[in-house]
């Protein structure tokens, strides 16, 4: 009989398992009790950037319902605020009060080294294999670059993406910049989580379905297979 972590990789890798194996992409959340009390004295931000605290809440599904993985918890956007874009969690959701509009805008974001900016993520993934050992899978993750560009363009989440889809008509080198930089950017982010003890990692795209076809293709697909090639494994 394959461990838990052992059956989520080799299912990861297309290798026989005896049994599929199973993660929740939203393990920590507002279902759980003990979660809620972590809240009651950290900010949704604060729980992200301290190490002792984020373990915990990634280990409270575990505990409860023994996955075969355990994701550690982060948000998406703990890049995108390290590349230079001041972000503000509110009960609606994340809030960019300083988009990224123009080239100018671009030219003011920077590539930056994961372990000096956000070496905090690296410390819930050590934290938490150390916790689990083959017990689970250790997940990281990142978001796409197309969705990290979208919400920096936007400034937050939307219902129609009018801006960023603009920008893909009238400022087209700029946007292709701002996926390039930020392509290089999850290859950075995703290799430091590895060298932290994730296992496997997942690229979010969640804002590619609204793409047409053709759009995805020209866009989001280039950005993510930069950002997957980037990745040292």
């Amino acid at each position: 009989m394959s461990s838990p972590a052992a059956r989520l990789l080799d299912a990861c890798f297309g290798r026989p398992v005896d049994r599929p194996p199973v993660w929740m992409m939203r393990q920590a959340g507002r279902y759980l009790p003990e979660y809620r009390k972590v809240r009651e004295r950290l900010s949704f931000l604060e729980l992200c950037r301290d190490p002792g605290a984020a373990c915990e809440v990634s280990l409270q599904p575990f505990r409860r319902f023994a996955p075969d993985g355990v994701i550690f918890f982060s948000d998406i956007l703990i890049p995108v605020e390290a590349m230079g874009v001041p972000i503000e969690f509110g009960d609606g959701g994340p809030d960019l009060p300083e988009p990224v509009r123009s080239a100018t805008a671009v030219g003011k974001l920077a590539r930056f080294d994961p372990a000096d900016r956000i070496g905090f993520t690296g410390e819930i993934l050590r934290q938490l294999r150390s916790s689990v050992g083959e017990n689970a899978a250790v997940l990281g993750f990142c978001g796409a670059p197309w969705t990290l560009a979208t919400y920096m363009v936007e400034g937050g989440g939307s219902k129609s993406f009018a801006v960023v889809k603009e920008m893909m008509l009238r400022e087209p080198d700029t946007l292709r910049r701002l996926l390039d930089l930020t392509a290089d950017v999850v290859g950075d982010v995703l290799s430091f989580q590895i060298a932290s003890g994730a296992q496997a990692v997942q690229l979010f795209d969640t804002w590619a379905g609204e793409l047409s076809p053709g759009d995805y293709r020209a866009w989001a697909l280039p950005a993510a297979r930069r950002a997957i090639a980037a990745i040292r494994r």
